[in-house]
């Protein structure tokens, strides 16, 4: 939903709310935090006051790149001015389908690149030949049971990594000297993430967002994360054997790199990466009240219990 259209239609109760949330969780972050460190000459990045870089603040992970370079880009790493400026005026439109993104989507625009896949070098899923099959022979969803629907439809998880997306694009992103903590606005998921080299969790033990586990590399963040839920899926894929290794870097004062690689075998052919550029953002971060509104699965599973009847009745 875009900023100005939700300041709109929103409660003055779920503005409170939503305030209200905010200001608590802004007050605790500061007092346990503290400020940060002023930058020298010689540093330029802002550090906090135990010298890691700071990558504290509210940043959007939206893009109108696509995650895999289309067909019809092959061998072309970058757009070209014109194409930049067609894909925003598309992405701005308030005509045919984009009246409907004009005031709920957030309309990210392109950074000029036609993959967000930076390797490999062709911009596509290195997908392994039984993967292919096993993804063709996907059933479409079902609507016997809200179990038959994924676990974003649901309202259970929207999963890692965050690659753009239609709305709620905000990450918070919180620190302390052995913990970093990243709140998703999409589904509001927390993933606490240890700095400490505590070991993992035994490899039978699954969750929906992983088991990761961070440390320093230089002013790099690398996040390793493991033991997906086999619930979990990518792509339609689930993501139990995956293993995911992030990377946030500060560039400037106002953008935060953020790649990262997936691995498994049995899915990918090869290790492959992603990257985006996430800029700060002022918020607010928005609630995201999604089973309230969830009437689209109610309507799902209507629609199959009539299709049901009707089928009984002949």
């Amino acid at each position: 939903m875009s900023r100005a259209a939700d300041a709109m239609i929103r409660s003055p109760q779920s503005k409170m709310r939503t305030f209200c949330s905010g200001f608590l969780l802004l007050g605790a972050t500061l007092a346990i935090l503290g400020a940060a460190r002023p930058s020298s000459a010689q540093d330029p990045l802002p550090r906090t006051a135990w010298g890691a870089p700071d990558l504290r603040g509210l940043w959007n992970h939206g893009t109108a790149t696509p995650l895999e370079r289309p067909e019809r880009h092959a061998g072309q790493d970058q757009l070209t001015d014109n194409e930049i400026a067609a894909v925003n005026a598309e992405a701005r439109s308030t005509e045919g389908v984009g009246a409907r993104r004009a005031v709920w989507w957030e309309r990210s625009l392109s950074d000029g690149r036609t993959s967000m896949i930076t390797s490999p070098a062709g911009g596509r899923i290195p997908y392994t030949a039984d993967a292919r099959r096993r993804v063709r022979a996907l059933p479409p969803p079902a609507v016997d049971t809200p179990e038959d629907r994924g676990p974003q439809e649901r309202c259970i998880s929207y999963g890692i990594p965050r690659l753009g997306g239609p709305y709620s694009q905000n990450v918070y992103l919180a620190q302390t000297p052995d913990h970093v903590l990243l709140l998703f606005e999409m589904v509001h998921e927390f993933r606490v993430i240890p700095l400490d080299g505590r070991p993992r969790l035994a490899a039978g033990v699954g969750q929906w967002l992983g088991d990761s586990r961070g440390r320093w590399d230089g002013d790099t963040l690398v996040i390793e994360t493991t033991n997906f839920s086999a619930h979990q899926l990518f792509r339609r894929l689930p993501m139990a054997a995956a293993r995911l290794v992030e990377r946030l870097t500060r560039i400037d004062a106002d953008t935060l790199h953020y790649d990262v690689t997936f691995e498994d075998p049995s899915i990918w052919t090869e290790p492959w990466t992603a990257a985006i550029e996430m800029a700060r953002t002022e918020g607010p971060m928005f609630e995201f009240a999604c089973h309230e509104g969830n009437v689209g699965m109610t309507a799902i599973l209507e629609i199959g219990r009539t299709e049901e009847l009707k089928q009984e009745e002949r």
